[in-house]
């Protein structure tokens, strides 16, 4: 019998739903209506925030989010909230109240969010970022995690980053996001594509990182595609970026094989494809073959593998009542987080933000920027600049 990664034991699985990430768009519609034609979507991750420049649903649509809902096989995956602002915002106070109604009219399964905070003064422009992994930010993680149970009614969950600044902070992410859920009981998205570009932004094994990992907790996969970028200030370096616009790499089909089975709790496995990326026929087709291969590849990992020390099923439900009275506020993370917005989506090239940075209230901090990768603070500058006029 495979003994999976590294002597991993795989465990026996449950049943998985192929899943897509669907919304309101045209694109993403026409690409994925083959797949619902042949019934083969199991499921659909909705990110609902997504849809706040419409004022009113569709009939059409909600009716095909009502008919996977009552089969609880509708899951809710946010993407504003910005989970780590220093400051409880009046936004995130909205948000928290669109999310409970949609949680009235909708039945999701669960509900996730991204991991880190979001750059820029517009709640709906801007790309989340990572934090330092602090008491101070993990109290206030967990404060806003309990706020969305509350919301929802839910488990909850958050997703691996696919952008890091430094080798520690890698190696250090799993073990932080598994003390955040914790208090809610909550799940953990493992998005394959984001451990791709982790391991090879920062020439890590995978094997390695999958194993920093609490694969127990693991409720939801994501796959992807994603870009590569030349790095000015390291020749010959490339950068992989998790950018949702290009076919699935077969080392994340690969990845996807090996790692189910090592994960006893996933439910949902999660084709993700940004919209300008399927406007043509051979896109979409591109994106029915991939959807086909994850498909083929979740029906042959519903062989029973057996291990004795599996954990059993965890359905992620807080098992009492567990929201704090106020919002848990830190203003000098929050200064922190502002300025260094300012410096990601203003400075003009890696040298400028360095220097920024060294002269800003983050140098000699816990955020540790003297010891950030070049590259990588390169790469932050480009996402931060790439959206901060929205995610258009």
């Amino acid at each position: 019998m495979w003994h999976g990664l590294n002597g991993i034991d795989p465990i026996i699985m449950p049943r998985l739903y192929s899943t897509i990430a669907c919304n309101l768009d045209e694109n993403l519609l026409a690409a994925a209506l083959p797949l619902f034609e042949k019934e083969q979507v199991e499921a659909i991750e909705w990110p609902f925030d997504s849809l706040y420049q419409f004022e009113h649903i569709p009939g059409w649509f909600e009716e095909l989010l009502q008919t996977f809902a009552t089969k609880k096989r509708l899951i809710g995956h946010g993407i504003y909230f910005s989970l780590f602002s220093g400051k409880w915002l009046p936004q995130q106070e909205a948000w928290l109240s669109h999310l409970e109604k949609l949680s009235r009219s909708f039945s999701f399964d669960h509900v996730s969010e991204h991991f880190g905070f979001m750059t820029g003064e517009n709640f709906h422009q801007g790309a989340p970022i990572g934090i330092p992994y602090t008491n101070t930010t993990l109290a206030i993680g967990q404060d806003r995690l309990k706020r969305l149970q509350q919301a929802c009614q839910c488990p909850v969950g958050l997703e691996n980053l696919a952008f890091s600044y430094s080798v520690e902070e890698v190696q250090r992410h799993g073990d932080f996001l598994e003390k955040l859920i914790e208090p809610v009981n909550g799940f953990i998205i493992l998005d394959l594509h984001n451990l791709y570009c982790q391991a090879h932004n920062f020439d890590i094994a995978v094997d390695q990182l999958v194993q920093l990992y609490p694969l127990h907790k693991v409720r939801e996969m994501h796959i992807s595609g994603g870009s590569w970028e030349n790095s000015a200030v390291n020749p010959g370096k490339k950068i992989r970026r998790d950018t949702h616009d290009a076919a699935v790499p077969d080392e994340v089909f690969q990845l996807l094989e090996k790692i189910i089975p090592l994960c006893p709790n996933v439910k949902f496995v999660v084709l993700e494809q940004l919209s300008h990326a399927l406007g043509s026929n051979d896109e979409r087709k591109q994106f029915q073959e991939d959807f086909e291969k994850m498909n083929r590849i979740i029906k042959k990992a519903t062989v029973t593998y057996h291990n004795t020390s599996s954990k059993g099923e965890n359905i992620f439900i807080p098992d009492h009542r567990i929201l704090t009275e106020a919002p848990i506020e830190d203003t000098l993370l929050f200064e922190q987080q502002a300025s260094l917005s300012s410096i990601l989506e203003t400075a003009n090239n890696y040298e400028e933000a360095s220097t920024l940075l060294q002269r800003s209230a983050l140098a000699n901090t816990a955020w540790d920027v003297e010891h950030w990768q070049p590259h990588m603070l390169e790469t932050a500058m480009a996402i931060a600049q790439k959206w901060k006029n929205g995610f258009a």
